[in-house]
């Protein structure tokens, strides 16, 4: 809110920070003022900050900040570390931490040097250099921030649908940043030996890849049929991977059909994988699910990936998770179009772009009252933070019941 955080030197409005601040930190990209217009060098700066610390994780980054100083790393802190990156086990966590510091400023750094001399050229030296590192973070955090407002408010990326160079930075970006820190563990250590590798990686891979390609496949032959061929091809793969939490866009995404939209409105609430910078229900979620029901219809007593059995207990997550962010999302949505009178489809996509901490919008969120920025605000919260994380916060201690009640069956479907 400092006079000197915004460019007209002026105190931002409460709701105005509170908003940027919590889309930052929950690296999701909804802004309610034009990121490069609104805010001053130190305001970007300060938004740049909450977007690294949002995208490591604040468990991470604190691990990370005792090991810089040189400070011993108790149990505690290891438990809660490994909770925090969904690792397996507590042996290792240290290195592991270690290996996610080195390995997040690498990417970073390349994809910065990547896209500096294309905006170096465009912008000037000082302000293409700041750009490139502003959206590799914001790349790899997932979080959407743009400054390409000094082109047009609220551009986005929509001046680079045809750049190369710009759109598949971005993407790689997106998706390495989303597949979770493990998965890289798992393939630094392993190489492209995709049998070594741990099974949640590959259910991870698997998902994530079948998640860009069927939706790229109905983008290119359902919504940009009018658009050169190039054009056509990255557009349909960069709107494939951006409502995975990314939030950047290359096109007008109020042009979309309702269908479109709604398939968009899918892949934001899926989101990325467990242990990323990515936000959403996680792709292993929708795997669990899927493979449950699958059983379910071939009649097994059991739900398997890659000749492995899935415990009873991540089904049970998984269903509770997949419940808590339709419900949410759902009644955050109607609440928001019924204050504000606009559509619910339009209302809906606000809130699964911020309970999936995506970035993307229809064109309202700047228009919405300060009761519908508050529901925002805490679907952000909730999507970044973890539905089982904030639930099990609330609910302290484990119940451990001898006794049981007896059992009647119930007839489903």
């Amino acid at each position: 809110m400092l006079p000197f955080a915004t460019r007209s030197g002026e105190w931002a409005a409460f709701s105005d920070a509170l908003f940027t601040a919590t889309s930052a930190v929950c690296v999701t990209g909804l802004v309610v003022q034009d990121t490069a217009m609104y805010w001053s060098i130190f305001g970007k700066t300060v938004i740049l900050i909450l977007i690294q610390i949002g995208g490591m994780g604040i468990v991470t980054v604190a691990v990370s900040v005792a090991i810089l100083s040189g400070r011993k790393i108790g149990l505690m802190q290891r438990s809660t570390m490994k909770e925090a990156v969904s690792a397996h086990h507590v042996g290792g966590i240290v290195r592991l931490t270690k290996f996610i510091l080195r390995t997040t400023l690498l990417i970073e750094m390349t994809g910065a040097l990547i896209l500096m001399p294309g905006f170096v050229k465009e912008f000037g030296p000082l302000r293409g250099i700041g750009y490139s590192f502003f959206h590799s973070v914001s790349a790899f955090c997932n979080a959407g921030f743009d400054l390409m407002g000094v082109k047009s408010e609220f551009s986005s990326l929509t001046s680079y649908s045809g750049s190369v160079l710009v759109n598949l930075t971005i993407m790689t970006l997106i998706v390495v940043g989303g597949i979770g820190f493990l998965s890289w563990e798992d393939i630094r250590k392993n190489g492209l030996n995709f049998h070594k590798y741990r099974m949640q990686t590959k259910v991870i891979l698997s998902v994530t890849g079948a998640l860009i390609v069927i939706p790229a496949v109905y983008f290119f032959f359902g919504e940009y049929g009018n658009l050169p061929i190039k054009e056509r091809v990255l557009s349909s793969l960069f709107q494939a991977i951006t409502p995975r939490t990314a939030g950047f866009n290359t096109t007008d995404l109020t042009e979309f059909s309702d269908t479109g939209k709604l398939m968009t409105i899918m892949l934001m609430l899926v989101g990325g994988s467990p242990g990323s910078t990515a936000g959403g229900m996680k792709t292993t979620t929708l795997a669990v699910l899927f493979s449950s029901a699958i059983s379910v219809f071939l009649r097994k007593n059991d739900t398997y990936f890659f000749k492995r059995r899935i415990h009873e207990e991540a089904i049970r997550s998984a269903a509770t998770v997949f419940m808590m962010y339709l419900a949410l999302f759902s009644v955050g949505g109607m609440v928001i179009s019924r204050l504000e009178g606009i559509p619910i489809l339009t209302a809906l996509f606000e809130t699964a772009s911020a309970i999936g901490t995506v970035g993307l919008t229809l064109g309202v969120t700047t228009s919405l009252g300060f009761v519908s920025r508050l529901i925002l605000i805490a679907l952000m919260f909730f999507g970044r933070v973890g539905g089982l994380t904030l639930i099990f916060a609330a609910v302290s201690g484990k119940t451990n019941n001898v006794s049981k009640y007896p059992q009647e069956k119930i007839t489903v479907g």
